[in-house]
C-alpha cells in the first residue's frame, strides 16, 4: 500500500439502509479511493432483505449472514463491528466507510479514527447526529440519490430543507473566514471547505442545491470571490464582503459653516454701514 493510496473497507449494515442507494454510494467512494473489502451485514431469511440479492452479485459484495437471536434487535451490529476490528489489525487497509443510520456504530467509528483511519460515514437524514460527528466525513445518501435524478437535483426544497439553513450557514462561513483569512481578508476557498468539512463531517454543497462550493458561496450575498491565475492553474479565494462606508458629510458640513459665516459677516457689515451713517447724521 503506498502512502498516496486510500484503500477502503466497505461495510453496510442491510438492515439499516435501503438497497435502492448501493450504486450511487459505491460511485460516490470511488472519488477518495479503491474499496478492496466490500461486505454486507443481515439476516439473509428475512424476506424484507431480499432486494440486495441481485445487487450484491452485480457489484462483487460479500454478504455476512447473522441470525436474529431476538425479536426487534438487529442482528448484523456485532458482527460488523467484529468484522470491522478484524480488518483494522491487519493493516490493509487505510479507511473504512460505514453505511447504516444506526447510532450503535458510534463508538466503532470512534475508535477507528483514534486508530488513524479515514472513517466515511453514509446514512439517511434520520441518522442521529453522535454517529455523524464520530465520523470524519459523513454524506447523506438522500443526497447522492437526487443528483442523479432528473425531478430533483438536491433535497434542498423547502419541503425537505429548512430555507434558514443558507442563513446559519452563511454566518458560519463568515465566522471561519475571520478566523482564518489575512490581513486583507482574503483566503483560499479550499481552505475554506476544509474548515467547513472540520466543523461539519455532513456538510455538502450538493445539500444546498450546489455541485460546488465556488458556486454555493457565490450565492451567499455578504461572500465575494475572486479568481487569480497563476503558473500552476487559476486559485480561487474568498473573503467577507467590506461593510460599505457612508459618505463623508464633511465637505457639506464645511460649505455650510463657510455660507453662514459669509452671511453673518454681510449682515455684520451692512449693520456696521449703517450706524456710521446714524454717527455722521
Amino acid at each position: 500500500m503506498t502512502d498516496n493510496e486510500i484503500k477502503i473497507a466497505v461495510l453496510i449494515d442491510a438492515e439499516n439502509a435501503s438497497h435502492r442507494y448501493l450504486k450511487v454510494l459505491l460511485d460516490e467512494l470511488a472519488k477518495y479511493g479503491t474499496a478492496t473489502y466490500k461486505r454486507i451485514y443481515a439476516d439473509w431469511t428475512d424476506p424484507k432483505n431480499s432486494g440486495w440479492k441481485n445487487l450484491l452479485l452485480e457489484h462483487s459484495i460479500q454478504p455476512i449472514q447473522q441470525y436474529s437471536y431476538t425479536t426487534g434487535k438487529n442482528a448484523s451490529d456485532s458482527a460488523m463491528i467484529i468484522d470491522a476490528m478484524d480488518i483494522l489489525y491487519a493493516g490493509k487497509v487505510n479507511a473504512f466507510c460505514l453505511v447504516s443510520s444506526d447510532s450503535d456504530f458510534t463508538k466503532l467509528a470512534q475508535r477507528l479514527r483514534e486508530a488513524g483511519m479515514l472513517v466515511i460515514g453514509m446514512g439517511e437524514q434520520k441518522t442521529p447526529s453522535a454517529f455523524i460527528k464520530s465520523c470524519e466525513r459523513f454524506i447523506y445518501l438522500e443526497v447522492l440519490k437526487n443528483q442523479n435524478t432528473d425531478s430533483a437535483q438536491t433535497i434542498g426544497t423547502a419541503k425537505d430543507q429548512p430555507a434558514q439553513d443558507l442563513k446559519e450557514l452563511s454566518i458560519t462561513i463568515e465566522a471561519i473566514l475571520k478566523e482564518i483569512s489575512g490581513d486583507d481578508g482574503w483566503t483560499y476557498l479550499s481552505l475554506l471547505g476544509h474548515n467547513l468539512q472540520k466543523r461539519d463531517p455532513a456538510f455538502d454543497t450538493r445539500t444546498y442545491g450546489h455541485a460546488k462550493l465556488k458556486d454555493l458561496v457565490l450565492a451567499i450575498s455578504n461572500i465575494e470571490e475572486k479568481t487569480v491565475t497563476t503558473e500552476k492553474g487559476a486559485v480561487s479565494y474568498v473573503r467577507v464582503k467590506p461593510e460599505k462606508q457612508p459618505a463623508p458629510q464633511a465637505t457639506k458640513s464645511t460649505t455650510t459653516k463657510k455660507s453662514s459665516k459669509n452671511s453673518k459677516g454681510k449682515t455684520n457689515s451692512k449693520n456696521g454701514k449703517g450706524k456710521s451713517t446714524a454717527k455722521k447724521k
